[in-house]
């Protein structure tokens, strides 16, 4: 469930061990204040699909944005893609690669 915040807080990755499906190390992600995760030192981090979900807050650097780029950080992610001007590619695996 998202909350917008007044003041979101955003943090970078610096580890994604046990969570290597769900986290990108070196991507940004806003954090939702959630006391009770805070106390057992996780963050309630919200991911590319926009859904939140709790990680250890060990794995995370905070960061502060630039005004400009908060914007694109308190959007749906869609819209975030559909609002970029550059051109998308697809990327093939070595198997697709070999068919192509």
């Amino acid at each position: 469930m998202r909350r917008q915040t007044k003041n979101p807080r955003f943090v970078i990755c610096i580890n994604n061990s046990g969570y290597v499906d769900d986290l990108k190390v070196r991507t940004v992600y806003q954090v939702l204040p959630d006391e009770s995760a805070a106390r057992s030192n996780y963050l309630r981090i919200i991911d590319e699909t926009g859904e939140d979900y709790l990680f250890p807050a060990a794995y995370f650097m905070p960061i502060e944005l630039p005004n400009a780029a908060k914007q694109f950080f308190g959007q749906p992610v869609s819209l975030a893609k559909s609002s970029s001007k550059a051109k998308k590619t697809k990327r093939l695996s070595a198997r697709e690669h070999a068919y192509a």
